[in-house]
């Protein structure tokens, strides 16, 4: 993995908070937000999920990847609008995708990858799809095939562990990017 970025090479002005479903990804991403908003620093949270809802997903586009990038123009916007930094919470699978990824983002992308023991993330699933037994399953088979996925692709340029406070959590990010010391 990369060091963070030194003065001979500016930090990226966008970072994408990846990882499986349960990692923390929209958690951190806000805690960044925060932090870098107590800072006095301009910036944008981009949830990517919203970027991307709809039911049903087209068959050719499984997880609305394409349609996630179309709407991605909204990063442009945002930094029309003064954001200096955008902070974006998503899971970008492939080599190809984070490819295209940057090129919809339009400026430098970071990329860290959120980790947690597999205890951590069941705790979390289980947590969020309290009385969804249906969801649970989903999310916890979707968690170990998403790892295995991500493990694969080593898209990341850095990762944090996550077992700490969001905003803990959210500072590692930060300083890995670049963005805060």
């Amino acid at each position: 993995m990369p060091a963070a970025p030194s003065a001979k090479r500016p930090a990226p002005q966008a970072l994408l908070i990846t990882g499986t479903v349960g990692a923390g990804k929209t958690s951190t991403a806000e805690a960044a937000g925060a932090l870098l908003a107590a800072a006095g620093t301009p910036h944008a949270v981009i949830d990517l999920d919203e970027l991307g809802r709809l039911w049903p997903a087209p068959a050719d586009d499984r997880f609305n990847f394409d349609l996630l990038l179309r709407n991605l123009c909204t990063a442009a916007n945002h930094r029309a609008a003064g954001a200096q930094r955008l902070i974006l919470a998503g899971v970008v699978e492939t080599p190809d995708e984070l490819r295209r990824f940057r090129r919809a983002v339009g400026t430098d992308l970071a990329v860290c990858r959120l980790r947690a023991t597999p205890g951590e993330f069941r705790r979390r699933l289980t947590r969020r799809h309290r009385g969804d037994p249906g969801g649970l399953r989903r999310h916890l088979a979707r968690h170990a095939e998403l790892d295995a996925v991500l493990d694969r692709a080593g898209v990341a340029d850095t990762e944090v562990h996550t077992a700490r406070s969001a905003t803990e959590t959210a500072a590692a990010v930060l300083t890995a990017a670049g963005w805060h010391r």
